[in-house]
């Protein structure tokens, strides 16, 4: 499902419905490229982005193999998951809650439960008081999670993933980015494993592009 019918389900629907990017070979080639090109935070790094949202099935597959992966990845190259949001209230929701798991550093433990939630369970945790609900007993000081997730610094990034997700003309999930130029995802490759091993050789490449 892509992005404008995955919205147009949300306004009806209390859980969110999926954005799927896997399935067959779509193209000669298995990324395309963002034009423009978007610059990264650090010069000096090679950054890797992950788009998703906790909605979509194929990001619930993707992600044991993208943690694997990444934990892998060389010196030079920084990992970046960025929860796609497309101006929706609900994915914005949760994308907060993305970020309060990784600041307070919950997320490992967190990530399949939320995964789970709302895929399984179709549990509602779009604000601070069902967030509080659910994380009993889930997390080593509650108060302090719920503190972290209203934080004006949460605010903030949600405000910037939802500009990545703009400035990368990202349409469906799970999408990787590699170096701001490169886009790939297994509707492009075939596989999310395809996907890993495009997104190395993107790596490669821009680290070749860059001297």
């Amino acid at each position: 499902m892509n992005r404008r019918d995955a919205l147009k389900s949300l306004a009806a629907a209390t859980v969110l419905v999926p954005v799927a990017s896997g399935g067959a070979w779509a193209a000669k080639e298995p990324f395309t490229v963002l034009n423009p090109v978007h610059a990264g935070d650090d010069p000096t790094k090679i950054e890797v982005h992950e788009f998703f949202h906790y909605g979509c099935p194929h990001c619930r597959d993707f992600d044991p193999l993208v943690s694997a992966w990444k934990a892998k990845l060389p010196a030079d190259v920084v990992f970046r998951a960025v929860p796609a949001i497309w101006n929706n209230e609900q994915l914005a929701a949760l994308a907060r809650l993305y970020y309060a798991a990784e600041v307070t550093g919950e997320l490992p433990k967190l990530q399949p439960a939320i995964f789970a939630a709302v895929q399984d369970q179709k549990r509602p945790l779009f604000n601070a008081e069902q967030v509080g609900e659910w994380v009993q007993g889930k997390v080593a000081d509650p108060a302090k999670f719920i503190d972290t997730y209203k934080s004006f610094s949460l605010s903030s990034m949600v405000s910037r993933a939802d500009q990545l997700t703009r400035a990368m003309k990202i349409q469906g999930v799970p999408t990787m980015v590699v170096g701001g130029k490169y886009v790939t995802s297994a509707s492009l490759t075939g596989s999310h494993e395809a996907t890993l091993k495009v997104a190395d050789e993107l790596i490669a490449r821009v680290r070749s592009e860059r001297g």
